[in-house]
């Protein structure tokens, strides 16, 4: 199996020497004049659109659906450093099965994407989870943006539950030298670096690298993270920026199932009890990104923007998972597997973005084209020992060490696809209080899969036009009603066991709410109302777990409410609440018509607050939070009743920064040691939630 080529690591690390070993220099032939001048452009760099999932520089309040921003101080506050740490702040998205810990996996409004690969999230407005990217850190996260509703007439293929957008930290003509350091429960400890400023006048660069190891809750679970991130930005001119990003990333821990329930019951088995095998070692996932923006401002408010994406990505590793437990209730039976899976995703887009003005109308306009080319290649070894053979564990004493039989090729199979789009969206400025967005999309797509064991391959081509309609009205400046409506796709991978492609999914949604924005826009509020519909759904075929079968049709409907800012000067809230009614509204003799979504809960809320105040000459932040999640459904594979029950859990929030550089930090997380259940994928996959973690860091500015 082709790896992906270490070239890209490389010229990072090169290209990091060459940035450190300059900066000294650059920063002293930066005269006082040419500093204002650069970073005047860098600002206007800062808030262009061309890395921003909306496109555009409109107001949040201006578009007719629900978006949230987790800014970096609200990551701070909350001691955050991964995607789903993030998403736990914001309504209406809730955790799925993470494939053994290996990469991110979350639902939307009830939507989780492609079951072969993690959930979907976009970096700088490039789709980054296709292929295998690990569990997602914040070492070079400046914000998360997380957009409600389908965003096919922008993007293509999606979920109608929604878009979530990571903008990277960008390079900045100012320098500045960040170090963060931290240890905590488990023997956890984590090291990061945040440097950047100017190469000479028009270059400046921005190095951001992280590396985390530690133990866990888990028995003989340790997690390794390293991540790599220099990025450049060259301003061409008074009117064209030309920036280069790369992130290079690599994880390293064992595959782990969880734990199972005991005849459909929890609790029986401790959540600290791992019934993999230690001697199958480490599950290695590797990540190298690239990424190429331009933008060159036109008169009269025109501008191009265009970008370029390359990822390479693999996992590999060996597996032993329990398949089910025996007639005593005690002895587990195990699946031994071998997964070696790479992948390559090309991607790139060109746009147009202005102003004109028809009549007493004004039009924010934006079309452009892009494309993707996606090769997934995967391999499979696995054997399902007799209950013989001795490759079994007591799930209430475990003796590791058991042999299974030799494995064999279980799947080979090579997937390419092709997708290219035409799309133009238009925001209408009707009144002065009165708007309009209008969007269309085409997208034309093909997917061809190789079944490599069999020598059998499948091709299909699929073209879909995405229309997307919205209203605002805004009765005052910051108070805006809205409603949209738009239509979705999205293809599906794989083939069915069968060996036949499967049908693209397709959506219908419709979302009415309210915004809110208090004066000075210190605090902003959303409560929002939707309905989706969805067919040619898929979920696991439970003849093969390996294949994916059609599921029918599925709806979502639900209320959300998101909160953040300042109430008061120093006194930060962030609050979420969601209701999601989602569930099968046409099932096949897998899934029965009325089940729920697995591992959506129907009532789930976060609230955050923080309160910052002068001490000692300095300056303290003192809060907490808690997180509730409601009962919901733990099978994916088929209906059943097993159910994972409801938790809330709670956190301490507190860090004193005696001067401008440095910063003290303890967080908690799970103040009280709550036992609970994050997610499952099956009576015999629980993955249970983390025990009590304190954590202390170091926050330094140079």
């Amino acid at each position: 199996m082709t790896k992906p080529a270490p070239t890209p690591i490389a010229l990072a690390a090169m290209l990091t020497i060459l940035s450190c070993a300059a900066e000294s220099r650059a920063q002293d032939a930066t005269s006082d004049s040419a500093t204002v001048r650069v970073e005047g452009q860098r600002q206007n760099y800062r808030s262009l659109s061309v890395t921003g999932a909306t496109k555009t520089d409109a107001l949040l309040i201006d578009l007719p659906q629900s978006v949230r921003v987790l800014t970096a101080d609200l990551l701070s506050d909350a001691g955050v450093r991964t995607l789903s740490g993030a998403l736990d702040l914001t309504s209406g998205i809730s955790r799925q099965s993470n494939l053994g810990g290996l990469w991110d996996s979350y639902a939307m409004r009830g939507f989780t994407g492609d079951p072969n690969f993690g959930s979907d999230y976009m970096v700088n407005g490039f789709n980054s989870s296709r292929g295998y990217n690990g569990v997602r850190g914040s070492a070079n996260t400046d914000s998360i943006e997380v957009l409600k509703g389908p965003a096919s007439a922008l993007y293509g293929r999606g979920e109608p539950g929604g878009t979530v957008n990571i903008v990277t930290k960008k390079p900045r003509f100012t320098p500045g030298y960040e170090a963060d350091l931290s240890a905590g429960s488990f023997d956890t400890y984590r090291a990061a670096v945040d440097l950047t400023g100017p190469l000479s006048d028009n270059v400046a660069y921005r190095l951001n690298a992280a590396h985390e190891k530690g133990d866990s809750f888990r028995d003989v679970i340790t997690v390794e993270r390293t991540l790599l991130a220099p990025s450049f930005i060259w301003l061409i001119g008074d009117a064209t920026t030309l920036s280069y990003e790369i992130e290079a990333s690599e994880q390293k821990t064992p595959f782990d199932r969880g734990i199972p329930a005991i005849d459909g019951v929890l609790g029986r088995v401790p959540v600290s009890r791992f019934l993999g095998e230690p001697g199958d070692g480490e599950i290695t996932v590797k990540s190298v990104g690239q990424q190429l923006f331009l933008r060159h401002e036109f008169d009269a408010g025109w501008s191009l923007q265009a970008g370029l994406s390359y990822r390479d990505s693999s996992l590999s590793g060996f597996s032993s998972e329990v398949n089910n437990i025996l007639a005593d209730g005690r002895t587990a039976r195990r699946q031994h597997r071998y997964r070696d899976w790479a992948a390559t995703d090309a991607s790139g887009r060109v746009e147009i973005v202005g102003k004109l003005r028809t009549g007493t109308l004004a039009h924010h306009v934006l079309a452009g084209a892009d494309f993707y080319r996606f090769n997934d290649a995967r391999i499979l070894l696995r054997r399902n020992p007799s209950a013989g053979n001795g490759y079994l564990i007591d799930v209430f004493n475990p003796v590791y060490g058991g042999t299974a039989d030799p494995l064999a090729l279980s799947t080979s199979t090579r997937e390419r696809q092709r997708a290219r789009g035409l799309y133009v969206q238009d925001q209408i400025d009707l009144s002065a209080r009165w708007k309009a967005l209008v969007g269309l999309r085409h997208d034309s797509y093909e997917q061809t899969v190789e079944n490599r064991r069999t020598a059998l391959s499948n091709s299909q081509s699929l073209s879909e036009t995405s229309p997307r309609i919205g209203i605002v009205y805004q009765p005052m400046p910051n108070l805006a009603l809205y409603a949209n409506a738009a239509r979705g796709f999205r293809p599906n991978s794989g083939i069915s066991l069968e060996n036949t492609a499967f049908p693209a999914e397709r959506s219908r949604s419709y979302e009415v709410g309210v915004k809110v924005d208090s004066a000075g826009g210190r605090l902003s509020s959303t409560v929002a109302l939707y309905k989706i519909d969805k067919t040619n759904v898929l979920t696991t075929n439970p003849v093969n777990t390996d294949y994916s079968i059609s599921a029918g049709e599925v709806g979502s409907k639900g209320l959300e409410v998101d909160v953040s800012g300042e109430i008061v000067a120093n006194l930060r809230l962030s609050a979420a609440y969601a209701y999601t009614d989602a569930t099968v509204t046409k099932g096949d003799n897998t899934i029965v018509t009325g089940s729920r979504f697995p591992n959506v809960p129907r009532q789930s809320a976060n609230v955050i607050l923080t309160r910052r105040f002068a001490l000692g000459g300095g300056m303290a932040t003192l809060g907490g939070g808690l997180n509730h999640v409601g009962e919901r459904l733990g099978n994916v594979a088929a209906s059943s009743k097993f159910t994972l029950p409801s938790y809330t859990t709670a956190r301490l929030i507190a860090s004193y920064a005696p001067n401008a550089k440095v910063r003290i930090s303890l967080n908690i997380d799970n103040l009280f040691d709550k036992t609970y259940y994050a997610s499952s994928y099956s009576e015999v996959w629980v993955n249970p939630g983390t025990e009590r973690v304190a954590t202390l860091g170091l926050h330094y500015k140079f």
